[in-house]
């Protein structure tokens, strides 16, 4: 039975937990309440400092001890002796007697019962505590050092420095020497980069301009420290002329993991026109003449990438297959502004099906 409960409450914990369930419980709470991560919520700062003082306490095994046994008030005198009448004052009511197992030797300066053999020191100095009483470390220190251990790893809960570093950055306070030391014996984690098909149209290729879409990433949740699945809204920019196969780079927009959010690469991916086919800058479409026409002169209204209407005319005749150039009507050059490709008509002679004899007669006649 513990003397008191109120450290334990402060990280949501049972008493019995083992210290490595402190470490899990302090790094949730300090996430939740860290004041970079609340920076509407003044309430938050106290709750983190509270949450931190509760870790500085129970996560050393020999200050947990002393508490479960006496109580904050104790470890905030420096161990001195309970007042005359207390509970403690009597017969084994001292931690620190010889005879007492478990007992320790001089605590937080204080001349302990004579017979002791080892010698157990919290920090001292000014303070509430008094002479050689505890003194609770800054928060932000207390937060900045567990973050600076966890270099060495936590069972199952891997290695995210550098996620929360980015996350809180300077609000974790304490020496960033110690930052890089840890990276020279363990190399950062680097994100993985996703890759995925971005369908646009010929005429957004053409225009240029921004492309919003939805993706859905798993971000980690600073409350409970678990992936929870988030919409984001991008808009990506297209760029005049970009061709099929363009990648267009994002840093840190995808799944939360390891090393942080993952990069994302999307890449252009031309959808089928109606009418044209690009082929690099130029674009070319097909239109059918009859074989009058072909024989005998033709005429076509057609509409450019632009939306213009231009006229087309051909020879006489018009052979199959023919083509004809249009230039500075294609695509857009996007290395080159101001620039553009062609557009080529090409031209597909309808031959008729049948024919009468009257007509066979005929045509045998002309040609």
């Amino acid at each position: 039975m513990v003397f008191e409960t109120k450290l334990y409450d402060a990280l949501s914990i049972s008493p019995t937990v083992q210290q490595d369930d402190i470490k899990k419980a302090y790094r949730k709470a300090a996430l939740k309440w860290h004041p970079d991560k609340n920076k509407d919520n003044p309430a938050a700062a106290e709750k983190f400092k509270e949450v931190s003082q509760a870790y500085e306490i129970l996560s050393d095994p020999e200050k947990r001890s002393i508490y479960d046994q006496y109580g904050l008030e104790f470890v905030l005198r420096g161990g001195q002796m309970p007042p005359p009448g207390s509970e403690d004052a009597g017969a084994g009511g001292n931690p620190f007697a010889s005879g007492m197992p478990g007992g320790f030797g001089n605590f937080g300066g204080m001349g302990g019962v004579p017979g002791g053999t080892r010698s157990f020191h919290f920090s001292t100095g000014g303070g509430g505590g008094g002479r050689g009483g505890f003194n609770f470390s800054d928060a932000n220190d207390i937060f900045a050092q567990f973050m600076r251990s966890q270099g060495g790893g936590m069972g199952g809960m891997g290695n995210d420095e550098d996620d929360l570093m980015s996350q809180f950055g300077a609000g974790l306070g304490g020496s960033r020497a110690g930052h890089r030391s840890s990276k020279r014996s363990q190399p950062p984690v680097e994100v993985t980069t996703v890759e995925r098909n971005l369908p646009v149209t010929l005429e957004q290729l053409y225009k240029g301009g921004n492309k919003k879409i939805k993706i859905q990433r798993k971000t980690l949740d600073a409350g409970t420290g678990k992936l929870k699945p988030e919409d984001k809204i991008l808009e990506i920019e297209i760029k005049p002329g970009y061709k099929a196969g363009t990648k267009i780079n994002y840093k840190g927009i995808g799944d939360h993991e390891e090393g942080g959010q993952q990069n994302m690469t999307f890449i252009i991916a031309e959808k089928e026109h109606p009418v044209f086919k690009r082929v690099g800058d130029d674009l070319r479409r097909v239109i059918e003449i009859s074989l009058k026409e072909a024989l005998t002169g033709w005429r076509k209204t057609i509409e450019t990438i632009d939306g213009r209407q231009i006229s087309v005319t051909g020879g006489v005749p018009t052979q199959p297959g023919a083509e004809i150039r249009y230039p500075d009507q294609g695509m857009p050059k996007s290395k080159k502004p101001g620039e553009r490709g062609d557009m080529i008509v090409e031209v597909k002679v309808r031959f008729p099906t049948s024919l009468t004899t009257e007509q066979r007669t005929k045509l045998s006649e002309i040609l």
